[in-house]
């Protein structure tokens, strides 16, 4: 299912940075897209989530240029990225999820390297100012680095760089909790700049903080678009409360999920639409303690991918299809 925003064909492609449409991609008899869109916003911060296998890879791969479909509509800035990769690397930046690195270089150097084409003393004002505040140690060569400071360096090169898009696989694999808050005040600095996001992440409370809409990924598929006030209509919010008078009553009202009860005190999960009612019958069983906790953006992904989780699927690397 996707909101009519994601995919509103009155819609210019022209006024999106990244717009696709039916994308197919086929490796011999594996179908690893399906029918994928995709579309992102100039000036926002974009979410794309999908579990292991689900085709986030390829489809970011497709977006850079380094593979090509097998059919559908793809733009980026307005352009073929396969024909014209050239040019809009000149308007991109991006972090892979697992940074490979040039072992006998230092990671200033390396730097360097990720940033040709930059000059000029703006540029090295701000990756020195991002190698500061990222910590990272310029003058040890690569092969020593954690995989937290190769992430580092992917970080700094692409976010010294001042392009109209960032593309962001998993960016904050092995970077620990104040190097993560470091990267959101980043993101949300280029947000407030005009400039255009999307961004691969497991971590769904980086998400939650940063991004304006999110589409996410099944199977090859785009099953849920659109901003998160939109997707949250699509989950349950959990009502927990003591009662005193008999629970049996909403059980039997509709949208009232996984009702249960212990000494006094009832759980359950409640569609968005029938709130208003279970709040009148619970006024009638003399509620106390009463909370609502609204559905965050893990119980949306878990709707989608519970069966997936419960099997053990790990998270897409840079690597998988």
């Amino acid at each position: 299912m996707t909101t009519p925003a994601a995919t509103d064909s009155s819609t210019s492609s022209e006024a999106r940075s990244i717009h696709v449409r039916d994308l197919t991609k086929t490796f011999g008899a594996t179908r690893a897209l399906d029918g994928f869109s995709l579309s992102v916003p100039p000036g926002q911060v974009t979410g794309f989530l999908g579990p292991n296998g689900a085709g986030k890879s390829t489809a970011i791969r497709i977006l850079l240029g380094l593979l090509k479909a097998s059919s559908g509509r793809v733009e980026v800035l307005g352009m073929d990225p396969w024909s014209h990769s050239v040019q809009i690397h000149r308007r991109l930046a991006y972090v892979p999820g697992d940074t490979d690195l040039w072992p006998t270089l230092t990671g200033g150097e390396a730097i360097d390297v990720l940033t040709r084409g930059e000059r000029g003393p703006a540029h090295r004002r701000r990756r020195d100012e991002l190698m500061e505040r990222f910590e990272l140690d310029p003058t040890k060569r690569c092969r020593t680095y954690s995989k937290g400071n190769r992430q580092k360096v992917s970080l700094v090169a692409a976010l010294s760089k001042d392009v109209d898009l960032y593309v962001m696989d998993e960016p904050t694999s092995g970077l620990d909790p104040l190097m993560e808050a470091i990267f959101t005040d980043e993101v949300r600095q280029l947000r407030a700049k005009g400039r255009t996001v999307l961004l691969s992440s497991h971590i769904l409370a980086e998400v939650e903080s940063l991004c304006d809409s999110v589409t996410i990924i099944r199977a090859g598929r785009d099953v849920e678009s659109g901003t998160l006030a939109q997707l949250r209509h699509l989950t349950r919010s959990t009502v927990s409360a003591a009662i005193d008078g008999d629970p049996s009553t909403l059980a039997a009202l509709s949208g009232v999920h996984d009702l249960a009860i212990d000494e006094g005190r009832l759980r359950f999960d409640v569609d968005d639409a029938a709130v208003h009612d279970v709040l009148a019958r619970l006024a009638t069983l003399d509620a106390r303690h009463l909370t609502i906790t609204p559905p965050s953006l893990e119980d949306l992904f878990l709707r989608h991918y519970g069966d997936d989780l419960r099997e053990g699927s790990a998270p897409e690397t840079g690597d998988a299809r």
